[in-house]
């Protein structure tokens, strides 16, 4: 029999739709329930590609006997943190206020206010781990809400005075300094595992926003920013963490070494991390970061796509009950699946797919020789070794897609969806390949036309239904994506419906200390107004809106955007320059605010051959503060006021080049043009 959550969009509600347990989605049902019945809320929050989630699912509450105890005792609330991160943000707070760790599933139980008391996260079914069994949880609460009552009421009123008080911000600092970025920086080299890559230790984490602030400074020269960079995105690439057969990244890394990792496919890390290969392969030129980032948007348009256009949020980690099934090997397999003898031999020696399996049994594929020992093992020449890596990986592709395949969270979110429409709209600028142009196009059109209702933003949409309030971040992002996909096709009626956007978002979620809500002004009631200032494993919409405020400040010379955002970032500078990695999206930020921005306009016919010369020589590079307006002459309306007044020179297609309020003589030519935006190489 169903329960109340056969009605919901998200994929992971409806994967609880058969429990026993008498789930309701979060909402004034059930909140009203709780109230008239006196019954403390059972709060479950998780996500579809979560493990640990399905475990607990298994466990407990596909359980009778447990279904039976939490029916009786509790109002249960079932919540898919993808789509109501508000809730996420508040209630993983008290998590770690209480425990001082978080992470999903996270099991929360409230008050009818709202007001958090007891939590935890994965609890078994039986003691173990040093953890109570689940049942003796909920009978304990059960009990103590009975016979002590007034306890409870008074420890949820604590923690939630505590999270009022969380909300506070530091004082603004008034001017926005270089000295806090170079900080930052000695903090995050100081901070860095040169053993193994990356922050922290296990489980490890891919960290895109340091690595893409790193290579912002590394485009302007910067060795050790480069050497950190590149070492990050090497160690993460060799496999494991990274699917060499398929492309793509797993959301992060059990072991210390980037090699068993916890196998669901996340939209956000591969649109993040897709974009940090590729300024990586810009400012080098070593064509294996550009293979990667390729590679992973194969994967996306192959796996994560929707057929009009709008990208899935994750793949699971789990096929046939087993955490990544799908993606290890037997040598046995390899030996049989593959035809040719010399293909089999050529990748056991690649991926190491011999000896001592690497993961329960099997191997997970890891490069094992660099193309160079490769090169040498098999008497072959060095430029064949990468085709032949490729052709191989189709075919074990082929024999993999025969497998039965991890589930499919196919909902669609915004601010996801906007982080990789970037990253295609940006790789297919660079590097000319017009089917990722065509696809940012496709996804773009794909929100706009879906996701924004009477004019108001969305949070999610699956099978034709959108559900939720758009969020900061949702705003945020897409205002960021139809900047970036401006500069790749320049319709001006990208940069007005930013423009449009940003409007909206500044009049829904701002606040009277200068940064915004997560939450817009007409969002239900919750226990608090949430407003998330760090990088989790997304940026916080507040870091994405100072960015793209910025952005839209040069392109229409407004200063009192770029108040705003300078405001903003006052509010964080300090605790950015402490907490590099918690603040890594706002170093982006500050970099973009303390360096100068370059800006390009360029006029000519999109057909002209010398016009053709002056974009692919602005797109050469990696430039991370450069902005660029492009139109034909006179351009067309709505065009933003860095295009106002240009003209033609000489009647030819013209470059102007601006930067801190100064702009150079117009030129037709683009080396002359490289010149300007680029005198140091000179």
């Amino acid at each position: 029999m169903p329960n109340r959550l056969e009605n919901s969009s998200s994929p992971y509600l409806l994967q609880h739709v058969e429990n026993p347990v008498d789930w309701y989605p979060w909402g004034a049902e059930a909140l009203e329930k709780s109230r008239q019945e006196d019954k403390p809320i059972f709060l479950s929050i998780g996500y579809a590609a979560c493990h640990w989630c399905h475990v607990m699912a298994h466990e407990s509450f596909e359980d009778p006997d447990t279904a039976k105890v939490m029916n009786e005792s509790f109002v249960n609330i079932k919540v898919d943190r993808e789509e109501r991160p508000d809730l996420d943000n508040i209630y993983m707070a008290a998590v770690v206020a209480m425990t001082g760790h978080g992470g999903w599933p996270m099991s929360v139980f409230l008050t009818p206010d709202q007001e958090p008391f007891y939590a935890g996260t994965y609890f078994p079914p039986v003691p173990r781990y040093n953890m109570p069994a689940f049942k003796d949880v909920l009978r304990t609460v059960a009990k103590t809400w009975r016979e002590d009552k007034g306890r409870i009421i008074e420890s949820g009123n604590k923690i939630s005075d505590y999270l009022q008080r969380n909300q506070s911000l530091p004082e603004r600092s008034d001017q926005l300094s270089k000295e806090y970025l170079e900080n930052a920086f000695s903090e995050l080299a100081k901070s860095y595992d040169w053993k193994y890559g990356g922050w922290g230790a296990a489980p490890k984490f891919p960290q895109p926003m340091a690595i893409e602030f790193l290579l912002r400074r590394a485009s302007r020269g910067d060795k050790q920013s480069l050497q950190i960079a590149q070492h990050a995105l090497d160690a993460m690439s060799q496999g494991g963490m990274y699917d060499l057969i398929g492309g793509g990244f797993a959301r992060y890394s059990t072991d210390n070494d980037w090699l068993v990792p916890h196998f669901e496919k996340m939209l956000y890390d591969n649109a993040l991390l897709a974009r940090a290969y590729l300024h990586a392969f810009l400012v080098t030129g070593e064509q294996r970061y550009r293979n990667i980032c390729t590679q992973t948007l194969d994967f996306v348009m192959r796996e994560m796509t929707h057929p009009e256009g709008g990208f899935y949020s994750s793949l699971d980690a789990d096929s046939e009950g087993q955490e990544g099934k799908f993606y290890i090997w037997s040598e046995q397999e390899i030996r049989e699946g593959l035809s040719r003898p010399e293909d089999v031999e050529f990748i056991l020696s690649a991926y190491g797919i011999s000896g001592n399996p690497n993961f329960e049994g099997k191997f997970i594929p890891r490069r094992n020789m660099s193309d160079e020992e490769l090169a040498e093992f098999h008497s072959m020449q060095n430029k064949d070794v990468a085709p032949t890596l490729a052709r191989i990986n189709q075919d074990l592709l082929a024999i993999r897609n025969r497998r039965v395949r991890p589930g499919t969270d196919d909902k669609v979110l915004v601010a996801w969806n906007a982080w990789m429409c970037v990253a295609f709209s940006e790789v297919g600028r660079y590097l000319g390949v017009n089917d990722y142009e065509v696809m940012a196009t496709r996804n773009l059109n794909f929100l706009l036309d879906h996701l924004v209702e009477e004019g108001v933003l969305q949070r999610s949409w699956r099978e034709g239904i959108c559900s939720g309030n758009g969020f900061l971040d949702d705003y945020a992002s897409l205002i960021l994506a139809l900047i970036t996909h401006y500069q790749t096709d320049p319709d001006p009626g990208w940069l007005h419906k930013a423009l449009q956007l940003t409007d909206l978002m500044l009049a829904k979620f701002s606040s009277a200390d200068d940064l915004l809500f997560d939450t817009p002004l007409e969002h239900e009631h919750l226990l608090l107004r949430p407003r998330d200032v760090q990088d989790n494993a997304t940026p916080p919409g507040n870091a994405l809106a100072a960015y793209a405020l910025l952005q839209l400040a040069a392109y229409q010379g407004d200063t009192a955007l770029r108040t705003m955002a300078e405001k903003m970032l006052g509010r964080l500078q300090s605790l950015a320059s402490k907490h590099p990695t918690a603040f890594s999206y706002w170093l982006c930020a500050f970099d973009l605010a303390l360096n100068p921005i370059q800006e390009v306009a360029i006029l000519g016919e999109p057909g002209d051959a010398r016009t053709a010369s002056l974009l692919s020589s602005l797109w050469n590079r990696y430039r991370p503060g450069l902005i660029a307006a492009i139109a034909a002459s006179p351009p067309e309306p709505p065009f933003p006021a860095l295009l106002e007044g240009r003209t033609l020179q000489n009647s030819a297609p013209t470059a102007y080049v601006c930067q801190e309020f100064v702009c150079q003589q117009p030129v037709n030519d683009a080396q002359a043009m490289l010149s300007q935006l680029d005198p140091e190489s000179l």
